[in-house]
């Protein structure tokens, strides 16, 4: 699939508003001839550079509006020596993060990187040493960053801007990885090094069409930008009018119900707009666990939603990656809580299963924001109970909480399979058990329809 190569002033006009641009003044820097290496014809090739794209560099930053809201945008020229990155390079992006954090602006690069220039040596490789920790203190400052990957995104540009932001958005067939298309191995299989690819291997948010970026954009940073509570959320209301269960055998079957609402109608009810963030950044992605951002009552909430799988290991890093921005944002947390337990093959164990688990219970207990959990269908354990909020988790009628499967305890305690119903009441599962016990606050009330707001 083949992409087409905007330059950077092109690539802002096609997201920013309408004359919105305006471009921050390059720092000056005195140079050597031919650079910091005396390299041979440097000073002519950049001269030619800038005379075929009229640029001084391979970067152009400034702020544009986006549907109406201000960012620092940090644009690459590919036709600049590849966008390359140099040392004055390194100058322009340092002075648009300074910027950005200096009035409280989101980032938003549009990135498009050969990666570091050869005819600066090393001195053009700690470029990357300096975007890191600019990057880092906007993150320190609560500021979002949001990577636009276009056509290529390749080197520490992509280990930087790219895979450092906290949205990574990327346009279709654009290539993408650290190993540009001239020192990657001969035998690599190309599809790992495209949007695409990075998007099924959990490194990429989400793929978005050319026409459709402005509109991802202007979404993200509306919901980015949106007044947040330091309130808990109230949990969501009960989808379906069921009465509590009588027995905890009741609890289990209405739990396990096929017709029985997911985490999407949840979501669906719940959230006027919401944007999903995918992939847990360490090449896995989990379909199970449905993570994101929305507006409700045009507030910004954070959520993590179980679908009622078995949750594999990138689910839960993805889940703990979501809830650490949202607390690094002050952006509240949603979280439903829906499976039969953590995933326990084979190739969970290999991915390191216990590790995530304990890593989302890690972002859940340290986050400074508030979490609000919802019960809605079936509660399997730790697998479950990680993503659990503690004090504030509320339960549906048609749901259970279980320190392990009513059959699986049968069977430890050497039981007959016929003996699981009993053993469900022993373990007191049911919603209004689990109101008792003081593990949930409450049971949620059913669903009455109306705007989500």
């Amino acid at each position: 699939m083949t992409t087409t190569r905007l330059s950077a002033r092109a690539a802002i006009a096609s997201v920013a508003d309408p004359g919105s641009f305006a471009e921050l003044p390059a720092p000056q820097r005195e140079s050597a001839p031919d650079g910091p290496l005396a390299w041979a014809g440097y000073d002519d090739s950049r001269a030619r550079a800038t005379a075929r794209t009229g640029e001084e560099e391979s970067v152009v930053t400034g702020t544009a509006l986006i549907g109406g809201r201000q960012a620092a945008v940090v644009s690459f020229e590919f036709g600049f020596l590849g966008g390359s990155l140099g040392e004055r390079t390194g100058d322009r992006l340092e002075a648009a993060y300074t910027y950005a954090r200096e009035h409280r602006l989101p980032l938003v690069s549009l990135i498009a990187t050969g990666g570091s220039r050869m005819q600066e040596g090393m001195l053009a490789l700690t470029q990357l040493q300096r975007v890191a920790r600019q990057s880092a203190s906007t993150r320190a400052a609560g500021l979002p960053q949001i990577a636009v990957l276009r056509d290529p995104t390749t080197g520490g540009g992509w280990a930087t801007l790219g895979a450092g932001a906290d949205v990574v958005l990327a346009l279709p067939g654009a290539q993408v990885g650290f190993a540009g298309s001239r020192v990657r191995p001969a035998d690599a299989d190309p599809a790992a090094y495209t949007a695409e690819g990075q998007y099924a291997a959990g490194h990429v948010d989400a793929v978005v069409p050319p026409a459709e970026l402005p509109a991802a954009l202007a979404d993200w940073l509306r919901v980015l930008a949106a007044p947040r509570s330091a309130e808990p959320v109230g949990p969501p209301a009960a989808l379906a009018d069921v009465p509590p269960p009588q027995t905890g055998w009741d609890a289990v079957r209405q739990a396990r119900h096929p017709d029985r609402p997911r985490a999407e109608a949840y979501l669906d009810a719940y959230f006027a707009l919401r944007l999903p963030l995918s992939g847990d950044r360490a090449g896995g992605t989990d379909p199970g666990m449905l993570c994101g951002f929305g507006l409700r009552e045009g507030r910004a909430v954070a959520y993590a939603a179980q679908c009622g799988t078995a949750t594999r290991p990138a689910g839960y890093r993805t889940a703990a990656r979501v809830i650490r921005l949202a607390d690094r944002l002050g952006i509240p947390v949603l979280t439903l809580v829906d499976t039969p337990g953590a995933a326990n093959d084979a190739a969970a164990e290999h991915a390191g299963a216990g590790a995530a688990i304990a890593d989302t219970f890690a972002a859940v207990a340290a986050a400074a924001v508030p979490v609000t959990t919802l019960l809605i269908g079936e509660g399997g354990s730790g697998g479950a109970l990680a993503l659990a909020a503690p004090g504030n988790t509320w339960v549906t009628p048609d749901s259970y909480f279980s320190v392990i499967a009513p059959e699986l305890a049968a069977a430890i305690l050497k039981r007959p399979a016929s003996e699981a119903a009993s053993t469900a009441d022993q373990l007191r599962i049911r919603p209004q058990d689990l109101v008792a016990l003081g593990v949930a606050r409450g049971v949620v009330g059913p669903h009455r329809p109306g705007p989500a707001g």
